[in-house]
């Protein structure tokens, strides 16, 4: 190849049984062709960075192993026109868009194909003319643009009984397009950038399919739609019907085949064609103006494109200039000059444009695993398997975790180095229940699955795990069967406990003792229940008898001052900072905030459900009450959202290192000390594997990270505590 390169035109290496340093090498030198089919190739996360000069049609089909891409993957390639990715695992739309909008003349864009089915088409239903037909967008190939491009692909249907219809899925034609084009794919001494592991099912997208294709197929019998000669299975009439709601107007003699999992995102066509303007064709149908138009009004109502409805991305060094201005105008203003400040000119102002602009600078935002091990112990073996953590309210660098072994461990997360630690006493428990006291802010309070609750002070605790403890400075309270969750009030007097019952406990800090226990406040189990941040006496439960009711305890809490329901069960729910609001989250990311005064609904998030009764969603308060962050216990995605609007500003994905290691949400709160900050305890998608906290800066960028997570050992998901 390297002896032909300046001869050749078209490259074909699908389905190649070369070795990760064979595509390497290829990527980084590049090659001089035009065409270059590498389907069912063996990347994970894509990064070019060879010479690739003519390049103008790439084709990454069936690469199963590819989930997303390095900032700069694309950059050097200026003149690609068709690009596909179908049935990959790309499902981010943030760093999708971020690397594609390097390509400045893409115009046809794939992520799965809408194929035509004969059968429903006008002329064989009804004779009729396609012109006499609703404006509808018809699938098309590169042939149709308008341009004399390669026409990519074959319009052909499969046979699922041979593999050579998923050969010819996509064939090429050789036509010399001779536009200078330049690709880039970044050497790596990780192996996880090319993945020769990959197993497809390990991903769940079986499932994923089965659920989405459910309600469809009770609306529509889609072996009407089907001609007797398209042999299809049931599975792939599963796939079929899973996508008609993404494109309102395709009847259904389109159908969808071999789709991506960005292509179950919600409007993930609208999101796709507002942000990429010389986009003509995707998925195989073209982009007409009526298309952008819908595109704009849909991204506008259900996308932030910046933080804080910023419109226009600016550089910090623009907005720090700005600042210097207007205090330096202000300052020789005359003093008996009355000066008139807008909201716009305020230190709100600028402190939230710089954080958007540094949030909108990447869509990859810095992760990195808290590293909390055996060497800052002195002991080289010890490992942690964290199971709940909470931030100190008031010392910004720490944090405390406690494990599925029963320890606590006050931990300065800035650093890693141990502050304080707490061994497991007496029998196997995790640890599920933590909360700071407020006024006291060495003391805290933990609670653990075999029902035991301690407050202690971290003053008088050992600093490593090889000091003695001894139970100084410690209280212990009452047991509480099969806890869930504490919570403390605001004046540090009292604390509830709540957990696999329909009770709720009130304990004494002061005294402590346990002073009563409210009885069948719920239906079913009260997985959390929470304090306001601001009265003492005003508390909220969550259960999974679908109600979040509000109590208070100078009411002598018989009955709620109002109870709100979920079409689920409830998982969790807090207050906002400023107990204006009341977020409750429900099974299968249904998330509501609630007016904390009277219950009503305030905003529902529009977050996509997975079908699943045990993905268990949480979501808390980021940025004060600005935004809410939103994970869920069978997915490897954090949503942002404007908590005002609703709209969505950003998804951060979870991966591991390697294939099959996406890891799932087991928790998460927002650094209440750093805006756009937040910590992710999550876990790996495979046997084996232990939770590990994951901090996340939005406002810093790391496209080079080659994955953050260990091996560790396997703890079931669940849907305990918060």
């Amino acid at each position: 190849m390297r002896a032909f390169n300046q001869k050749l035109r078209a490259v074909d290496l699908q389905d190649s049984p070369f070795g990760k340093d064979f595509l390497r090498e290829l990527s980084q030198r590049g090659l001089a062709c035009q065409i270059l089919n590498l389907r069912s190739s063996h990347f994970r996360k894509l990064n070019m960075a060879g010479k690739f000069m003519q390049i103008h049609t790439l084709n990454l089909d069936f690469s199963t192993s590819l989930t997303s891409f390095l900032e700069d993957c694309f950059t050097c390639m200026p003149n690609l026109i068709c690009l596909s990715m179908c049935e990959t695992r790309v499902a981010n739309l943030w760093t999708t868009i971020s690397a594609l909008s390097k390509l400045s003349c893409l115009v046809e864009l794939r992520f799965q194909k809408w194929l035509c089915n004969d059968s429903a088409s006008p002329s064989a239903s009804s004779g009729g003319n396609l012109e006499d037909q609703p404006d509808v967008g018809l699938p098309i190939s590169c042939t149709d643009i308008g341009e004399q491009l390669t026409d990519i692909e074959e319009e052909t249907y499969l046979n699922p009984g041979t593999d050579e219809a998923f050969r010819n899925l996509f064939s090429f034609n050789n036509i010399a397009i001779n536009q200078p084009v330049q690709s880039m794919m970044e050497d790596s001494s990780d192996d996880s950038e090319v993945d020769f592991s990959s197993n497809w099912r390990e991903f769940g997208y079986t499932d994923l399919l089965a659920n989405f294709s459910s309600g469809w197929n009770r609306q529509v019998n889609l072996q009407n739609e089907v001609s007797s000669g398209a042999s299809l299975n049931q599975k792939e009439e599963s796939l079929t019907g899973s996508f008609g709601r993404h494109i309102a107007d395709v009847p259904l003699k389109y159908i969808p085949r071999h789709a991506s999992p960005i292509c179950f995102e919600k409007h993930y066509r609208e999101y796709m064609i507002a942000s990429l303007p010389n986009l003509k064709v995707l998925d195989n149908l073209p982009v007409r103006k009526i298309d952008r138009e819908r595109a704009a009004v849909t991204f506008s109502q259900y996308f932030e494109y910046l933080p804080y409805n910023r419109k226009h991305k600016e550089s910090v060094v623009s907005i720090l200039h700005k600042r210097e201005i207007k205090e330096t105008r202000s300052h020789i203003q005359s003093k008996n000059q009355k000066i008139s400040y807008s909201h716009g000119n305020s230190q709100y102002f600028y402190t939230r444009s710089l954080g958007a602009a540094k949030v909108g600078s990447s869509a990859w935002p810095f992760l990195h695993s808290l590293s909390v091990s055996g060497c800052d112990l002195g002991d080289g073996s010890r490992s942690f398997r964290p199971r709940q953590f909470e931030y100190h309210p008031s010392l910004s660098s720490l944090m405390v975790f406690g494990t599925l072994d029963g320890e606590v461990v006050v931990v300065n997360h800035e650093n890693g180095k141990v502050v304080r630690y707490v061994p497991s006493l007496g029998a196997m428990n995790s640890v599920l229940g933590l909360c700071w006291l407020k006024k006291y802010p060495s003391k805290l309070i933990a609670g653990s699955d075999n029902g035991s609750l301690k407050l202690y002070d971290i003053e008088h605790l050992p600093p490593t795990v090889t000091g003695r403890y001894l139970g100084a400075g410690s209280i212990t309270f009452d047991d509480f069967d099969q806890l869930t969750s504490v919570h403390i009030n605001s004046t540090d007097e009292l604390f509830l406990a709540s957990g696999y019952s329909k009770n709720v406990a009130l304990y004494d800090i002061n005294y402590g003792r346990r002073i009563q226990v409210f009885t069948d406040m719920h239906r079913e189990h009260i997985n959390v229940v929470k304090f306001s941040n601001h009265s003492p006496s005003i508390f909220a439960t969550s259960s999974f008898d679908q109600d979040v009711k509000l109590w208070d305890l100078r009411l002598k809490p018989i009955r709620p001052c109002y109870t709100t329901s979920s079409s689920r069960g409830n998982v969790m729910v807090c207050f906002s900072p400023d107990d204006h609001y009341l977020l409750a989250s429900a099974v299968d990311n249904e998330v509501r905030q609630l007016l904390a005064v009277d219950g009503r609904l305030h905003l529902s998030f529009d977050i996509k459900p997975t079908g699943s009764d045990q993905n268990y969603t949480r979501s808390y308060y980021m940025n004060g009450r600005d935004y809410i962050i939103s994970g869920s216990c069978d997915e490897h995605v954090v949503r942002v959202c404007c908590a005002q609007t609703g709209r969505r500003l950003r998804d951060i994905s979870l991966e591991g290192k390697g294939s099959g290691t996406s890891m799932y949400v087991q928790s998460l709160r927002g650094d209440p000390f750093r805006d756009f900050n937040m910590s992710i305890l999550a876990a790996h998608m495979r046997p084996n594997s232990k939770y590990e906290i994951v901090k996340v800066n939005l406002l810093a960028s790391c496209d080079n990270a080659k994955g953050y997570s260990k091996s560790q050992d396997s703890c079931p998901s669940n849907s305990m505590g918060g």
